[in-house]
């Protein structure tokens, strides 16, 4: 009579390559060409439609995170809108200066300045937000349900495994 249970420790026999190489797997089986690839396209699409809104993909990334998350600094606003600081600081001049986002004082702290929509950047970013909600349907297509669900929270976790700040 045999132990239906396998052995433990390591197996004798073939196994898998532990690090198999990129023309192994294929570009479609490489996480970070195929997020680059749904990124740009979705990028270069919404480019295209904010255009009509006088916007730029910066700009819109400030609205959308703004919206979101009020009170931001500089720096943590750069890093929810996925660019180098410099970037958002002059991305948030032409803002401030366009009047849709205004800088105020932390209030337990004066020194930090905080940014916040005005009621023009929150009427500018809800006339983008259907676009950004459509493109985003049009990438889901097909995509519903609990997979959908699955497919969110293991982007969540993939961002805890890499993500360089605490938020």
């Amino acid at each position: 009579m045999t132990d239906a249970t396998p052995p433990e420790g390591p197996q004798e026999g073939p196994q898998e390559e532990e690090n198999p190489s990129l023309p192994d797997i294929g570009l479609d089986g490489f996480a970070p060409y195929l997020i680059n690839r749904i990124s740009a396209r979705y990028n270069a699409d919404m480019a295209e439609a904010l255009r009509a809104h006088d916007l730029t993909t910066p700009k819109m990334r400030a609205l959308a995170v703004l919206a979101v998350h009020p009170g931001l600094t500089v720096n943590e606003l750069a890093v929810y809108a996925v660019m180098e600081q410099s970037t958002m600081s002059r991305t948030l001049d032409a803002l401030v200066e366009a009047g849709l986002v205004e800088r105020l004082a932390r209030k337990d702290d004066g020194r930090v300045r905080e940014c916040a929509l005005t009621a023009a950047g929150a009427a500018a970013f809800s006339h983008v937000w259907p676009l950004m909600r459509s493109l985003e349907e049009r990438m889901f297509a097909g995509v519903a349900g609990e997979e959908r669900e699955v497919f969110f929270a293991t982007l969540s976790k993939i961002l805890r495994n890499i993500r360089q700040h605490d938020f």
